[in-house]
């Protein structure tokens, strides 16, 4: 059963996301408190959260669930903060390092550690979702003190949400992310600065970059205010994934050195693999979708256009995707459908209307 009151600690894209789809499921009342008076007023205006006007103390008063969703910076400050406000509510959070916060809490038994993996580039109670966590993996770290009926609790409302809960030891959490996504934001930084930073016979790289630059650094430069909190929080293990990063670099230099094409087809099979497993695990039959490939010029409506064409055909999009290369020339939108068939009517219906289409399987490389 969800609690009949939750109490919400920060009201920025998580916390006022969780507000609205507390209160989609019928929650009798959500309260939300925050320093910044601005985010906790349009989280407010959005419906998320009724703003409490008082205290932290008095806003987490009488809640049996506070999740609180502060930067990391002030994570362990503001949950001790909550914990000592009173004896009653179970308390959660949902930052993306654990070791370091579960580690620091002395209420053990009504402190649960939580992370709802549903990242967005936007920021803020604006952008704010109650879709935002629909089967999303909500990580959640009892351990051998939790009290079990608290965790019974917050468990089922994370389940009410439309997420996962899956439990995890807080240190592997750190490890687990470290490796699926710290590491590839530091990498996406490391890729983009060394581009940026060279030039090869007068040529900007940045200026003649293809897809695989953009797709591989689409997270760079991401919000530091979050990032530099994240990485600094979990250095540790985010310097243990870099020096295997690097050990795996060394071999291919030595494989490039020695011009061994049997390790390269080895290394590349073996990410196809890994690749196939990723995909496996985000769309429900990876090998029928087709890739329906379209110009489009820079303009305005050109996509709720196709969208809405295809829509009306009952050609349902799996993904999509758009490239732009200038506003001159456009971009290429990818619209990703299941079945060659579903494809072919797609490619015929944007033809129709005057694109240039490509209909190619999905993931043929893969």
């Amino acid at each position: 059963m969800p609690p009949d009151r939750l109490a919400l600690v920060g009201t920025g894209l998580i916390g006022a996301s969780v507000g609205l789809a507390a209160k989609r499921i019928g929650l009798r009342e959500v309260v939300g408190w925050d320093a910044d008076g601005d985010s906790l007023g349009l989280a407010a205006e959005r419906g998320a959260v009724d703003a409490a006007a008082g205290s932290l103390e008095e806003a987490v008063e009488g809640a049996e669930l506070v999740l609180v969703a502060t930067p990391v910076a002030s994570l362990q400050e503001t949950v001790r903060a909550v914990l000592a406000a009173g004896s009653g509510p179970t308390v959660s959070d949902v930052g993306s390092t654990k070791g370091g916060l579960c580690g620091s809490v002395a209420e053990r038994g009504r402190f649960i550690g939580g992370h709802p993996v549903c990242g967005s580039e936007a920021r803020g109670p604006e952008h704010a979702s109650a879709e935002l966590f629909e089967g999303a993996t909500w990580f959640l770290t009892p351990v051998a003190e939790t009290e079990p009926e608290r965790y019974k609790l917050l468990h089922g409302f994370v389940a009410s949400l439309g997420a996962i809960p899956v439990a995890i030891d807080p240190a592997a959490h750190d490890r687990l992310m470290a490796v699926t996504s710290h590491l590839p934001h530091a990498l996406a930084n490391l890729i983009l600065n060394h581009a940026g930073s060279v030039r090869v016979n007068g040529h900007e790289p940045l200026a003649t970059a293809g897809g695989s630059l953009r797709d591989m650094t689409r997270v760079a430069g991401a919000n530091p205010r979050i990032w530099i909190d994240i990485f600094l929080d979990n250095a540790e293990e985010l310097r243990s994934s870099l020096a295997e990063h690097r050990r795996r670099v060394e071999d291919l230099e030595r494989a490039l050195a020695a011009g061994d094409a049997g390790w390269l087809a080895r290394w590349i099979g073996e990410a196809a693999v890994n690749r196939r497993t990723l995909l496996d695990e985000a769309y429900r039959d990876v090998g029928a979708l087709q890739r329906v490939r379209v110009h489009v010029p820079d303009r305005p409506g050109v996509l709720s256009g196709i969208t809405q064409a295809l829509g009306a055909e009952q050609i349902n999009i799996e993904d999509f995707e758009l490239q732009h290369m200038s506003p001159e020339r456009g971009g290429t939108l990818s619209v990703l459908v299941s079945g060659e068939d579903e494809a072919r009517r797609a490619a015929a219906l944007l033809e129709a209307q005057g694109y240039s289409v490509i209909v190619s399987p999905a993931f043929e490389d893969e």
